[in-house]
């Protein structure tokens, strides 16, 4: 009994002696104490990267409620015409019979306020052939809108209100918008006002979205925020409520949003409306060059060691590239102080620029740096800056014909509502399609023309195909398109 007393005292002691030590030598090592044994909700738990500016847990609300209140539901009104088919058949036997039907067309879309004094940026297919655009603001007051101006290859559209004291979104910068960070998209889908959807921006320097068939400006912001059919034209705003972007299109199956949208970025914005105000027109700076985006495969065929930046197929005779000492085969990495990747973003930074701005490009040939210096020239390589009388004499000089409005005695003999007669034609596209002298125009592009006026205004912010509908003097219907 003495001998097992004696076992278990030594083995009591060794063992208090063991603990005693192990509280010695790691009563200063915090990093074994574990937190299992805590309540999951005191535990204080930070995710991998976490910052207390990293957008986690952000509350939207201040971004919303100011970005509610600048974004406009714009409603508009468009008359239409469709030229009946004529019998003379049906005009022996039961009279007279009408040549036209016209009819109202209804649209609607979102607008941003950017200027306290009514100036609203929406997208130009919101607001495109419209006889009227009415506006509505958040706290439901109506105005009827005045289009400043448009430009169809980056589907920007400025509006005015006569109202001053307007809440507005003020300017972010779209060029510091990074991949994954949170963003808001106000607009009014589905005619259901004052709606905000949040999301991630999810890429930059997207293109091929717009359906523009002539140099379109593409380097949109994708987004996977909730836009549907009615958010055209609205506002896409950082968590501090700053205007990135203008929502202009998704990518989807069925017309309706399925995970992908697109904006406008403002930096672009902000030019096209700067340029829109001053002149009423944009001022498009062209670079000169025949470009491709570098992949492996290409990249290796041309024996180029890059693939991040433009490829260089060709420059224009006597364009600002050529002028700069840009050569076929150079790779363009940096317009100033911005990186260029792709086609798409050597389009968003050109775009900032005016003809006759002189800016520094960067390129690499033969596996060598060069910086270059460049003047930007207009696409008739001129530095020359247009107005906006200027385009529209253009586009009708090219149409090759004299107009001439008919009178109210010749709408009642053709027993149409309005048309304008071709008096005369020289050489240009009217000519080179088909069109004979005495054709009377009555839409174009299903717009009813009145006068001389209504052609002006069909031109002035046109690209792409023309439709022009009519009839001749005897009765035969004809329908004429060509690109302007």
């Amino acid at each position: 009994m003495k001998k097992l007393l004696s076992t278990m005292l030594v083995a009591c002691l060794g063992g208090l002696i063991s603990f005693m030590g192990a509280r010695y030598f790691y009563a200063d090592d915090k990093s074994n104490t574990s937190q299992i044994t805590k309540p999951f909700d005191q535990q204080n738990i930070k995710l991998a990267n976490y910052t207390e500016n990293s957008g986690l847990n952000t509350d939207f609300t201040n971004a919303a409620e100011k970005s509610v209140n600048a974004v406009v539901h714009i409603k508009t009104t468009s008359e239409q015409v469709n030229n009946l088919n004529y019998d003379p058949f049906a005009e022996w036997f039961y009279g007279p019979q009408k040549r036209q039907q016209n009819y109202s067309m209804e649209g609607s879309g979102s607008g941003v306020i950017i200027s306290g004094d009514g100036y609203i940026v929406t997208n130009n297919h919101v607001v495109a052939g419209a006889d009227k655009i009415e506006v509505v603001l958040n706290d439901r007051r109506t105005y009827i809108g005045e289009i400043i101006g448009a430009d169809a290859s980056t589907d920007v559209a400025l509006v005015k209100i006569k109202e001053v004291g307007l809440p507005f979104l003020s300017y972010g910068n779209s060029e510091t918008v990074k991949v994954g960070e949170w963003a808001l998209a106000v607009g009014n889908p589905f005619n259901l006002e004052s709606t905000v959807t949040a999301g991630i921006i999810s890429a930059k320097g997207r293109s091929n979205i717009l359906d523009v068939n002539k140099r379109p400006i593409e380097s949109f912001i994708q987004t996977d925020a909730a836009v549907n059919p009615g958010n055209s034209g609205g506002a896409l705003v950082n968590v501090n409520g700053d205007l990135i972007g203008i929502n202009t299109a998704i990518a989807s199956n069925n017309g309706a949003y399925q995970g992908y949208s697109f904006a406008v970025p403002v930096n672009i914005v902000k030019k096209i409306v700067s340029d829109l105000v001053e002149f009423g027109v944009v001022q498009r700076a062209y670079f000169g060059v025949s470009i491709r985006d570098l992949d492996a495969k290409f990249a290796a065929d041309k024996n180029v060691k890059l693939l991040k930046g433009i490829y260089v197929n060709g420059v224009t005779l006597g364009g600002s590239a050529e002028d700069a000492g840009i050569q076929e085969g150079d790779v363009i990495t940096r317009v100033e102080d911005v990186n260029v990747g792709s086609v798409s973003e050597l389009q968003e930074q050109l775009s900032k620029y005016r003809p006759g701005d002189k800016i520094n490009i960067v390129a690499v040939r033969n596996n060598k740096e060069m910086n270059m210096a460049a003047t930007l020239k207009s696409l008739d390589n001129t530095t020359s800056l247009i107005k906006k009388s200027e385009i529209i004499k253009k586009s009708m000089s090219a149409l090759g014909a004299d107009f001439e409005e008919m009178s109210s005695d010749e709408l009642t003999k053709f027993r149409i509502n309005n048309g304008v007669k071709i008096k005369k034609l020289s050489t240009g596209k009217l000519s080179q399609v088909g069109i004979k002298e005495g054709f009377i125009i009555t839409s174009i592009d299903k717009k009813k023309v009145s006068n001389i006026q209504d052609i002006n205004n069909s031109l002035e912010n046109k690209t792409g195909t023309i439709l022009i509908e009519g009839f001749y003097p005897n009765g035969a219907r004809a329908y004429y398109g060509f690109a302007l």
